[in-house]
C-alpha cells in the first residue's frame, strides 16, 4: 500500500498542474475579459483572508448603496473581520459564504451566540436559521448540584451556575429543573446553536444560486433595487473569431491536462480514500468533531475496554473527560468500501434527537476510520430481552412499553423529522441502545438510505439488513416497492421479540416442528387465549397484548397493509384496545392447534450493498 507522505505527494503534483492549468486558461482569456466585468463581477474582502463579498452582498463604504440588495450590508471592523448586523442590534462574524446554496456561516465575535439569541429577530431580516428541524426552547438557570451537561451551555455556565436549554419537545419528567430558575423563552432555533459551531443562515431571495452554478454572475434585472427579480449575467463580451481561438486553446491544454492528472490518479489514488475525503470536505458545515488516530487512542486508553465486536468493527469505551464517556468504533479497513462510514457520518451529523444515539465525533487518518458515540452505559436491549436469567434482566411490562413507544417515535423522526427521510434498514434489538436511565438511542446507521419525503419507493441492488427482520418486498418486489414501511416490518418483529424473546429456543432436530413464533402468537391472539408468557398483574397483561398487536399489524406481508410509524405511535400511545390485525400468515398450513413454543428463523448478518441510483 502506498504511504500517506507519497499519496500527499502525488497529489500535491496534481494540485500544482491543475492550478497551472488554470493560469494558462487566465492568460489565454485575460485580454478578453479585461474591462468586461465591472461592478458585476468584483469581489471584495475584508483582510487578506475574508470570504469573497458579492451581489447580492455590499461592503459599506466601499461599494455604491446600489450595488447590493437591502439588507445584505456587510462592513469590516478593526480586526479585518466581516460583519453582519442582524435586528436587533445582534453583529456576528462572517466566516463563509457559500454562493451556490445561499448559506452563509456566522460565529459570535465573544464566541457564544446563546448569548444574543434573545435579542436576535429574523423575521425582520432576509436570513434565516438553516435546517428544518428546529425547536422552542426554554432557558432555566440552576445550581452546580443540578448538573445536567446533555443540556447545558457551555458558554453562558460558570462554575457557580449552569444555563440550561430544555426543548419544548423534551418530557419535563425526564429533565430535572425542579429547582431551577426560568429565565426567558427562545424562538425555534437549531439545536446546534447552543455548541460552539458557526450558525449556518440561508436567504431565498434574491434567487442567484442557479447563476453562480452556471458560473454565471447575478444582478438584479433592469437595476431596478424595487423589485427582487435577478438575471443572470456572462462575465464578459467577445468577438466570434476571439471566441473560437478561446475555446479551441481551452480544449486543447484541457485535453492534454486532463490525461495528465487522470494517469496520476490512477497511480496513487486509493478510491475510498478519495470518496470519504471529498465526503468529509463537504461536510465541514455540518462537522461533529474531527479527531485524529492518536486522539482516538487517548480517548480509549489505547483501546483498553471493549465493549463489543461487529461486522464493520470493534466497540470501546472511552472518555472524553473525568465526567464524559463516549463508544468508540473501529472500524475495519477491509469490509467494504467507505459506505458505511458515510452512511453514519452524513446521517447522524445532520440529526440530534433524544431517541437517536448522538454522534460527538469521527476520525478519518489515513487509513484509519472511527466513530464516536455518546455512551450508553446499559448496552444494547438485546441483552434484556433474550437473557435466560430473566430475573435479573426483566425490565418489567412498563418499561418495556415505554422503550418500544420511545423507539417508534425515533424511527417516526427519522422518516417525517428531517430534511430527508432516513430509511435504517436495520431495526433490531442488537441496534437500540440503552442509557443510564434505560432511555432508548437508535444507533448503527451504516446501511441507512437517504429519500426526499414525497418519495414513495427506493431502489435497492440486493437485500440489506439482518435475517429476521428485513421484510419481504425488501426480497422480492411481488409483496410491493421498499419504502420506509420496511423499516416498520423490522419495528414489528422488535416488538414482537420484546414480548416473547426470553423464551424463544433454538432450532434442534427435536424441536423442528415447532411454529414461527409470530404465527404462535396470532393463533392464541385470535382464540382469545392469553399469551403463554411471565405476567404479573392484569394491567402487564394488557400491555403484552398491545405490543403482540401493535408488532403484528406492522409485520403484514404486504406494504400497503401496514401503518406508518405515526399510525403505529398512535397505537401505543392509545388507551383503548387496538383490534386484531388481519391474518399475515393466511397463506401458511394453520397451526391453531400448536401451542409449543416456536423457534426464532435464523439470523445472520448481511454485507453492505451499493446502490443503483
Amino acid at each position: 500500500m502506498i504511504s500517506c507522505s507519497r499519496c500527499r505527494e502525488k497529489l500535491s503534483i496534481s494540485s500544482e498542474m491543475t492550478i497551472s492549468f488554470f493560469i494558462l486558461l487566465f492568460m489565454v482569456g485575460f485580454k478578453v475579459n479585461i474591462g468586461a466585468c465591472q461592478n458585476e463581477c468584483s469581489e471584495l474582502r475584508c483582510g487578506d483572508f475574508g470570504p469573497p463579498i458579492k451581489f447580492p452582498f455590499r461592503l459599506k463604504d466601499k461599494q455604491p448603496d446600489n450595488y447590493g440588495y437591502p439588507g445584505f450590508d456587510l462592513s469590516c471592523n478593526g480586526s479585518n473581520n466581516t460583519v453582519l448586523e442582524l435586528p436587533i442590534s445582534v453583529k456576528f462574524i462572517v466566516t463563509h459564504i457559500n454562493y451556490k446554496s445561499q448559506v452563509i456561516e456566522v460565529v459570535d465575535p465573544d464566541g457564544c451566540v446563546p448569548r444574543q439569541l434573545h435579542k436576535l429577530n429574523l423575521s425582520a431580516s432576509a436570513f434565516q436559521f438553516k435546517g428544518r428541524y428546529q425547536s422552542d426552547y426554554t432557558l432555566f438557570n440552576c445550581s452546580p448540584a443540578d448538573r445536567n451537561l446533555y443540556y447545558q451551555i457551555p458558554c453562558l455556565s460558570e462554575t457557580s451556575h449552569q444555563i440550561l436549554a430544555i426543548s419544548s419537545r423534551s418530557s419535563i419528567d425526564e429533565v430535572p429543573i425542579s429547582s431551577c430558575t426560568k429565565l426567558y423563552n427562545l424562538p425555534p432555533v437549531p439545536y446546534r446553536i447552543f455548541e460552539s459551531e458557526p450558525v449556518s443562515l440561508e436567504w431565498f431571495k434574491p434567487e442567484c444560486k442557479h447563476c453562480e452554478r452556471k458560473g454565471r454572475k447575478c444582478k438584479l434585472k433592469n437595476n431596478n433595487h424595487t423589485e427582487s427579480e435577478t438575471e443572470c449575467v456572462n462575465v464578459g463580451k467577445q468577438g466570434a473569431s476571439t471566441k473560437l481561438v478561446v475555446v479551441g486553446v481551452i480544449l486543447g491544454s484541457f485535453v492534454f491536462v486532463v490525461a495528465l492528472v487522470s494517469l496520476h490518479r490512477l497511480y496513487t489514488f486509493d478510491r475510498k480514500q478519495t470518496m470519504i475525503e471529498e465526503f468529509l470536505e463537504n461536510y465541514r458545515a455540518l462537522k461533529p468533531t474531527r479527531y485524529s488516530y492518536a486522539d482516538i487512542k487517548r480517548i480509549t486508553n489505547t483501546f483498553r475496554d471493549k465493549l463489543g465486536q461487529g461486522t464493520f468493527g470493534t466497540v470501546y469505551k472511552g472518555k472524553l473527560s473525568n465526567e464524559i464517556f463516549v463508544a468508540v468504533k473501529i472500524l475495519n479497513n477491509s469490509k467494504g468500501n467507505g459506505e458505511e462510514f458515510i452512511n453514519e457520518v452524513g446521517t447522524l451529523g445532520r440529526i440530534h434527537y433524544v431517541n437517536v444515539v448522538r454522534l460527538v465525533g469521527y476520525c478519518a487518518d489515513g487509513f484509519r476510520r472511527a466513530l464516536v458515540y455518546e455512551f450508553a452505559p446499559n448496552g444494547s436491549l438485546q441483552n434484556f430481552i433474550t437473557s435466560a436469567d430473566s430475573n435479573n434482566h426483566f425490565l418489567g411490562w412498563e418499561k418495556l412499553q415505554y422503550i418500544a413507544l420511545s423507539v417508534a417515535k425515533g424511527i417516526e423522526y427519522l422518516h417525517n423529522g428531517c430534511d430527508q427521510r432516513i430509511l435504517h434498514f436495520d431495526i433490531k434489538p442488537h441496534n437500540v441502545l440503552l442509557d443510564e436511565t434505560f432511555n432508548p438511542k437508535i444507533s448503527d446507521f451504516g446501511l441507512s438510505k437517504l429519500c426526499a419525503n414525497d418519495q414513495s419507493a427506493v431502489s435497492l441492488t440486493t437485500a440489506r439488513g439482518t435475517m429476521g427482520y428485513i421484510a419481504p418486498e425488501v426480497f422480492s418486489r411481488n409483496f410491493g416497492n421498499v419504502s420506509y414501511k420496511s423499516d416498520v416490518y423490522s419495528f414489528g418483529m422488535l416488538l414482537l421479540e420484546m414480548v416473547g424473546g426470553r423464551k424463544n429456543v433454538q432450532v434442534t432436530e427435536a424441536n423442528s416442528s415447532q411454529v414461527y413464533f409470530p404465527e404462535w402468537i396470532y393463533n392464541l391472539l385470535d382464540q382469545g387465549e392469553d399469551i403463554r408468557i411471565h405476567v404479573e398483574q392484569e394491567i402487564d397483561a394488557k400491555i403484552a397484548k398491545k405490543l403482540a398487536i401493535v408488532g403484528l399489524w406492522c409485520i403484514q406481508w404486504y406494504p400497503v397493509d401496514r401503518p406508518s410509524m405515526k399510525g403505529v405511535v398512535q397505537m401505543l400511545e392509545g388507551e383503548e384496545n387496538v383490534r386484531m390485525p388481519p391474518n399475515p400468515f393466511s397463506s401458511t398450513a394453520s397451526t391453531r392447534d400448536s401451542v409449543a413454543m416456536p423457534a426464532k428463523r435464523p439470523r445472520q448478518e448481511l454485507p453492505v450493498i451499493s446502490e443503483l441510483d
